[in-house]
């Protein structure tokens, strides 16, 4: 078995394969490629540019859900991590979509790219656009998924799915952009993300994802002097 991740560490999209892969027990290469400005080879694994990309032997894929979807059905004696029926995997991809399309462009794009990338980059920080994520835009969702969970230690089936590695993947992204949860608004959804990062597979990727977001801190300040 030969399995190849492209991308880079602090996606939250990459981050997804990667648990779903340590989840499963599989190994797996991490191939570094960052995102939006991907070498040229990499347009034949992915045409969008985009990251993760994923080759298992003569099979490539692009896009995290595709690819953790095959990793579920390709490898089916291993942990399965979309339900255990039509109706449990029905509400694991919607849960993944939701966490991919409604978090992403507020807990990644808005808050993590606005307080992290940019200034590395030499770019501003555009505070309002994080404030109105925070306080506008991204509560709602959050109260839906506070909904979602209830009294449950995970979204579906009461145990792992990739619902809950996905929602988690997004709000690690937040909390490397200086931002958490509130546990006396969303209780049980704090609860299940600290717990979340106590897995093993999240455990064993935190801390290299840690010093990476804090090196690029470093880099928004010297940039900024």
């Amino acid at each position: 078995m030969s399995l190849t991740v492209y991308g880079a560490p602090l996606s939250p999209f990459v981050r997804k394969v990667r648990l779903c892969l340590l989840e499963k027990g599989m190994e797996y290469q991490l191939e570094m490629v960052m995102p939006f400005t991907p070498p040229d080879w990499y347009l034949q694994l992915n045409p969008l540019g985009r990251i993760p990309a994923f080759k298992d032997a003569d099979v490539t894929l692009a896009d995290s859900s595709v690819i953790c979807q095959y990793l579920d059905e390709a490898y089916p004696d291993r942990l399965p991590l979309y339900g255990d029926n039509a109706p449990q995997r029905g509400q694991v991809r919607w849960l993944e979509k939701y966490a991919d399309y409604e978090l992403a462009p507020l807990t990644t794009f808005g808050i993590f790219r606005n307080r992290i990338l940019k200034p590395s980059a030499g770019h501003p920080c555009n505070e309002e656009s994080v404030q109105a994520a925070l306080n506008e835009k991204l509560p709602p969702h959050l109260d839906y998924l506070e909904r979602q969970l209830g009294q449950q230690d995970y979204f579906v089936g009461d145990r792992l799915t990739m619902a809950d590695i996905a929602i988690a993947s997004q709000l690690l992204n937040m909390e490397h952009g200086g931002e958490r949860l509130n546990p006396a608004r969303w209780p049980a959804l704090a609860a299940h993300y600290e717990h979340m990062k106590t897995r093993e597979s999240f455990a064993s990727i935190l801390p290299g994802e840690q010093r990476m977001n804090a090196k690029l801190v470093e880099m928004g300040k010297a940039a900024s002097h």
